[in-house]
């Protein structure tokens, strides 16, 4: 039920079934479907006879064919009370949406899926992207289920886990000096060069509408209410925004109303751009120096989606909060404790974000929250040494 994309910032509109990154003006693309359609097929009596995956919502989805689709089993995490934690915080309406379970264990799952799969579909051979670990260890393994070559682009001071990961699944990996952003860079020129495909952050208009489905699936686990505010680690955040795409689709097929959660992006302090732009009243995140956490996937100095962001935080009357990398931890250490989840450390600072909410009264004993933890601490275990863990828990 796909109709057309649209551009997020100059509107300007384009056919789908043509392999596109980004507008014209350099904005990224959105997918936009007849939602009239949709909403009688996705009525909730026929969404709970479907497979729990996030495919249970593909007349929103752009693949049309399911057999096309590249899946592992993707999406429909758990939403778990967390009741001691909860405790612990006084908020005891806490819920944490546990993305840990997804295929290699995290919520880049989501994305990379509907990537891989729309890039197939569109006649691609060869898929890349820069990383921070979890990205390019997803890419990579949907790309090895689709029959396509990944080239995968990492810092040099990468866990050596996500390298040992990510050419397990047959993908080309180059380890470049710096963040993120210089991998990109270097990504992308490989990518114009060769003719791949490129899954970065929001460079195509696909990744999200996988990503997306973390709004459906708050809407649909919550009875069609959505909480009073949702706590999201944001790194190029492309599930913040996707999830507040989600929320105007279930608007307009009459599935939630007007109300919305508060949207809260939580970063780093050694690499906070959102937290800074959102202070200051800027439209646009300038590009953050000497960017440092242990919180890989919150070590991005620039985000191209930043403006959609920023535009999503105010007008849910949400926020930006930054924390310590001391802060993380303890969240890490607070979840695993007090309710058994072993979070990574994005997922801790989340935690410590809601902590630090409540005491400025951001957020109340009555809300309803989402925390979200967005991958398996598993995987972060030499991040977490690094950063100090056997003093944290001394």
């Amino acid at each position: 039920m796909l109709t057309h994309l649209d551009c997020t910032k100059c509107e300007r509109r384009y056919d789908p079934g043509q392999t596109l990154n980004l507008c014209q003006c350099g904005a990224p693309l959105y997918a936009r479907y007849d939602l009239q359609r949709a909403k009688h097929e996705m009525r909730p009596g026929h969404l709970a006879l479907r497979e729990p995956s996030m495919w249970r919502y593909r007349e929103v989805l752009p693949l049309g064919d399911p057999e096309a689709r590249v899946t592992l089993g993707e999406g429909f995490t758990p939403l778990l009370p967390a009741t001691r934690l909860g405790e612990l915080l006084g908020l005891p309406r806490l819920l944490v949406k546990d993305e840990a379970n997804n295929p290699t264990g995290s919520f880049k799952a989501r994305g990379l899926s509907m990537a891989v799969s729309m890039a197939r579909a569109l006649g691609a051979t060869d898929v890349c992207l820069p990383s921070a670990g979890n990205a390019g260890s997803a890419l990579a393994a949907y790309a090895a289920r689709a029959g396509l070559k990944a080239h995968v682009f990492l810092p040099r001071d990468i866990a050596q886990l996500f390298v040992l990961e990510t050419e397990a699944y047959g993908a080309h990996v180059e380890t470049v000096d710096g963040l993120i952003s210089d991998a990109g860079r270097i990504c992308a020129a490989q990518a114009k060069e060769h003719g791949w495909y490129e899954c970065a952050t929001l460079k195509e208009p696909y990744r999200v509408e996988g990503k997306k489905t973390l709004g459906y699936e708050l809407a649909e686990q919550g009875e069609w209410t959505l909480p009073d505010a949702i706590l999201y680690p944001t790194g190029g955040g492309t599930g913040l925004v996707g999830m507040w795409k989600a929320f105007e689709e279930l608007e307009e097929m009459g599935f939630i109303g007007s109300e919305r959660p508060r949207m809260y992006a939580v970063q780093a302090e050694g690499c906070a751009p959102m937290v800074k732009a959102f202070s200051e009243g800027l439209e646009a995140a300038p590009f953050w120096e000497g960017a440092e956490t242990h919180a890989h996937g919150l070590r991005v100095p620039s985000a191209l989606g930043d403006f959609l962001i920023l535009r999503a935080l105010r007008e849910s009357h949400g926020a930006g909060m930054a924390v310590s990398e001391e802060e993380i931890l303890q969240g890490v250490r607070d979840a695993s404790s007090t309710d058994g989840l072993f979070v990574a450390p994005e997922g801790g600072a989340c935690v410590a974000a809601a902590r630090k909410l409540k005491a400025s009264g951001h957020l109340s004993p009555d809300d309803s929250i989402v925390l979200f933890n967005t991958g398996t601490g598993y995987k972060y275990v030499e991040n977490m040494l690094d950063a100090g863990w056997e003093s944290a828990t001394a």
